[in-house]
């Protein structure tokens, strides 16, 4: 049984009442605590997660140990897409930035549903174009835009996804997420600060002023916001 409100997340709340009916009571509520590995690189996917609260950082790893971020995944999506249409090997690693509640089924559950129901099938192709776009604006972004640009976007993305002005995030992790030199994080922090648009201390940051953070940010932000609710995953 489901102990926590499915309809928290986006892609649940999209489906028809028959496929819900079908997969709800294979349902189970987790706790996603942070910096759990959700999927490892490689790996077969044996379950997939519809985060509630919880929020999944999609990384890519280089051979000299650096990760990078491709996407972000909350209760706006699904984690294990891949393990469900086509092969079931894991092509990134999930990691949890922010913990929180999940919802977990085994993924041979959803192949079975994906089989029977084309509406179902068309909701897990959309989410994974909604990914592929994320990921696609995200190489984009890491690739034109000024620090400054690329550390608001991710920030309104977190804030966006966890529903909280205040996250435990340091200033390492959040350089390595967008590709960047830490003293690089830590002068536009910095410079952020000094204008109140938002607030760190030890390894905590909060958006005082969401408004301004948004100036500051790129199109990207914005692209990816905009095909979200495009495919239905979002208000």
């Amino acid at each position: 049984m489901v102990s926590a409100d499915p309809f928290r997340n986006a892609f649940l709340k999209s489906l028809r009442p028959a496929d819900f009916a079908a997969m709800r009571p294979h349902l189970k509520a987790v706790e996603l605590l942070e910096g759990a590995s959700v999927i490892e690189l490689g790996q077969t996917v044996a379950w997939a997660h519809f985060p509630l609260t919880a929020v999944v950082s999609l990384v890519v790893e280089l051979e000299a140990g650096e990760r990078i971020e491709v996407a972000l995944v909350g209760p706006d999506g699904i984690l294990g897409t891949f393990g469900v249409l086509g092969e079931p090997v894991a092509l990134v690693h999930a990691v949890v930035l922010v913990p929180g509640m999940a919802l977990q089924v085994e993924a041979a559950r959803l192949r079975a549903l994906a089989q029977q129901s084309v509406e179902f099938r068309d909701g897990l192709t959309r989410h994974s174009q909604a990914l592929f776009v994320q990921a696609q604006q995200s190489v984009g972004c890491n690739a034109s835009h000024t620090v400054e640009a690329r550390l608001a976007r991710w920030l309104l993305r977190v804030r966006d996804l966890s529903g909280s002005d205040r996250f435990k995030l340091t200033q390492e992790l959040m350089a390595e997420m967008i590709g960047v030199r830490r003293n690089s994080v830590s002068f536009v922090a910095h410079a952020l600060q000094e204008a109140n648009v938002i607030r760190f201390s030890r390894g905590h940051i909060e958006i005082v002023n969401a408004a301004e953070l948004n100036k500051a940010t790129c199109e990207c932000y914005r692209a990816v916001k905009l095909q979200y609710k495009r495919l239905r995953f979002s208000d």
